[in-house]
């Protein structure tokens, strides 16, 4: 694939927003201010995963880079597929025979791109070069690293210290990353943190090579639903890119108000400034309920396609008021301070709770609700203008409105 053009300008905080760490920032800074389209690499093992919203973080990152002009390099790592990376485990992983790597890089790709831009991004395989070298030239390789600074690598050093084999291709692994980047010319090399050693090795073995080392720009792991753990399928707390619209709608409109923001920062393309109008909505009396509306609409649009974000909640709004909503439920009017009225306040005087240390209780067990959202936090104020359905247990209902 062939790129020209200028990259457009565009802020660097956008490009590495929720990123956990930037190595070389200045260098970064530097290279952009050039003009020229940078090279961004970024490998992935085709283990044949089923993609959550979690594996979505870096390739998002990689789609700004990519709308800003730069060349996204999406290598397949079928060579190092077949040699095993543990990748933080503590025992070797198995290797992938030459037939499962084919197949499943088909699968991955066919996911991929429900983010990338196919027509922009060069799809490589790093076989391409170490099914051209040599035993000699592997062994050069080994040479230019040693098995001192390979202890340094977190999970070899754990292993290492209790005395758990450590076999000797896993030592290849972090130097074949790195040359790589040798042969593709990366400018920038983006990993989960769980990466950071063999992003390392990268810029070791470009310098050896006579190359401006990469930048590393490395990605934490999302919280999934629960809002505690990683995003995992064996945990349950996961949203697959592939799972109905409905269904991916209600997961999401499921995960905490706080969670929220955290997710919007790390899955949304919207600007650094809208997320922040959106929170400051929120703040200021706007119910997070429409905040959450907007990350579940765009997520389901991305995945489903333009408008199925929308339908999505009308349908989820339809299933919340026909199925939850009693016909005789109380509505309540009530007087708002300068500050607004607290959650607690506003439940004990709709009567849906005996108390305020009542309703904190009951905030604090995830019993409480507005339209249907879990309320997590219980200093939350409703402020004048505020319009909605209070929910206690699953029997205690009143729409309220604060004046």
């Amino acid at each position: 694939m062939t790129h020209s053009g200028t990259p457009e300008v565009t802020d660097i905080n956008e490009l590495t927003r929720g990123a956990a760490e930037v190595i070389q920032h200045d260098e970064l800074e530097k290279r952009l201010a050039k003009g020229r389209p940078l090279r961004l690499k970024v490998g992935f093992d085709p283990t044949a995963p089923d993609l959550h919203l979690g594996h979505t973080v870096i390739l998002n990152a990689m789609r700004r880079f990519q709308d800003a002009g730069h060349i996204v390099i999406f290598l397949i790592g079928d060579f190092t597929g077949m040699i095993g990376d543990p990748s933080g485990k503590n025992v070797t992983r198995k290797p992938l025979t030459e037939a499962d790597v084919r197949a499943n890089a088909k699968t991955y790709a066919e996911q991929v791109f429900k983010i990338l831009d196919r027509e922009r991004t060069e799809l490589r395989f790093n076989s391409e070069w170490f099914n051209e070298m040599s035993a000699a030239d592997m062994i050069r390789l080994a040479s230019r690293h040693t098995v001192a600074r390979m202890l340094e690598r977190d999970d070899f050093e754990k292993r290492y210290r209790a005395n758990q084999a450590i076999a000797i291709h896993e030592f290849l692994y972090p130097l074949v990353q790195g040359h790589d980047s040798v042969a593709l010319k990366a400018d920038i090399e983006m990993g989960g943190t769980d990466q950071k050693f063999n992003l390392l090795v990268g810029r070791q073995l470009q310098q050896q090579a006579g190359q401006a080392p990469q930048i590393i720009i490395t990605w934490p792991l999302l919280e999934g639903t629960d809002g505690v753990q990683k995003m995992s399928k064996s945990l349950d707390n996961y949203v697959g890119i592939n799972e109905p619209a409905d269904e991916m709608f209600g997961k999401i409109m499921s995960i905490s108000d706080e969670l929220m923001w955290r997710w919007f920062e790390l899955l949304s393309f919207r600007a650094t400034d809208e997320i922040e109008a959106l929170r400051e909505g929120v703040a200021n009396g706007g119910n997070p309920r429409d905040a959450k509306f907007a990350l579940a609409m765009e997520v389901v649009d991305r995945f489903h396609g333009e408008g199925a974000g929308e339908k999505a909640r009308d349908q989820f709004i339809a299933r919340f008021r026909g199925g939850q909503l009693p016909e005789d439920m109380p509505e309540m009017t009530l007087p708002a301070t300068e500050d607004g009225i607290g959650i607690a306040a506003a439940l004990t005087e709709c009567g849906l709770t005996a108390s305020n240390s009542e309703a904190f209780r009951m905030i604090k067990q995830g019993a409480v609700k507005i339209d249907g959202e879990k309320v997590s936090d219980r200093d939350l104020m409703l402020q004048a203008g505020f319009e909605g359905v209070l929910q206690v247990g699953k029997r205690r209902f009143a729409r309220l409105t604060v004046q």
